[in-house]
């Protein structure tokens, strides 16, 4: 039997939000608020490392001085601020939707719980009025996309949603040239926060030169506010891993080599070729690119703290 249609149609998107109170109060005052992904709890970590990094995660915005707020849709609602029943449900629950920009209204309509990407946590922080999110790596072009045609959502909303998103760069499974190339044609600026090269997910050098480097939170905050003075949309800023736990560049390469040729003997295709690859590299690694991925989180999560905060300082 098809679900129950939970909602109706409307023009009043307050109708579908469901604030956290203390998200809600504070950008009712003004106060920074850092958007974190549901995605990365539902399909990204295991459990309970996903529920531990996700706590984590909102500590690290906290001791920052901003409010975390995990977006996801739940109910026939958006969800701005998820509470721990929800996020215990989230990280241990195999039936949770991924949501790109095209599956949220089916999504909401349906009633079902869909943890949300980088596409769509863009989409709906900046409904919500929030304008940093931290997330690990963003999606990208695939490798073989001349012939898959494989091409993250992430990329276009960033060229369209004026939302600033900290990332460790794009995940290493992608063709990382070709990703800031469209990037590029896209028009989207790409900083790299404190290094001369782009990194590469849980892997700090990619071998390629960083668009533009930038040092510190109150310069990313400064071209944040100079880019929205303007109405363009997003901003991409690439933070590297932690030193202390990035993983090195040729040996996640031959992983990815293999976990690809399985990808492709085993039929895996479309948004289940990125957990599907994830997992294989982290069986591989025997377990260091989760930990890798821990690590990158939580400093993202840092970072775009601190950059929530220092733009609140200098806006207006």
């Amino acid at each position: 039997m098809a679900r129950r249609i939970l909602i109706r149609m409307t023009d009043k998107i307050a109708d579908i939000f469901r604030f956290d109170p203390e998200v809600r109060d504070a950008l009712a005052a003004a106060r920074p608020v850092v958007a974190l992904e549901s995605t990365v709890i539902s399909h990204g970590l295991p459990y309970p490392r996903n529920l531990e990094t996700a706590a984590a995660m909102s500590d690290a915005v906290r001791a920052a001085g901003a409010i975390p707020a995990i977006i996801a849709v739940s109910g026939g609602f958006v969800r701005i601020g998820l509470d721990d029943k929800s996020l215990e449900r989230f990280a241990r629950s195999g039936e949770v939707e991924k949501l790109s920009r095209r599956d949220l209204g089916a999504c909401l309509a349906s009633g079902a719980d869909g943890a949300t990407t980088v596409a769509a946590t863009m989409i709906l922080a900046q409904k919500a009025g929030i304008k940093v999110f931290a997330t690990g790596g963003i999606g990208g072009v695939h490798r073989g996309a001349s012939e898959s045609f494989d091409i993250s959502a992430d990329l276009s909303e960033l060229s369209r949603t004026p939302v600033l998103v900290v990332a460790s760069g794009a995940k290493s499974i992608l063709d990382l040239p070709k990703t800031l190339e469209v990037l590029e044609a896209l028009g989207v600026p790409v900083l790299c926060e404190g290094t001369d090269e782009l990194p590469a997910f849980q892997v700090r050098e990619s071998g390629i030169p960083a668009p533009r480097r930038i040092d510190g939170a109150a310069a990313i905050a400064g071209v944040a506010k100079a880019h929205w003075a303007l109405e363009l949309g997003g901003l991409l800023v690439c933070n590297p891993a932690p030193a202390e736990a990035a993983l090195p560049r040729q040996l996640v390469e031959d992983w990815i080599t293999t976990a690809l040729d399985e990808a492709e003997a085993n039929g895996i295709i479309g948004k289940a070729v990125t957990p599907y690859l994830l997992g294989r590299i982290a069986e591989a690694s025997g377990g260091r690119t989760i930990d890798a991925n821990h690590a990158l989180l939580l400093d993202n999560a840092r970072l775009a703290g601190e950059i929530a905060c220092a733009y609140y300082e200098c806006a207006g």
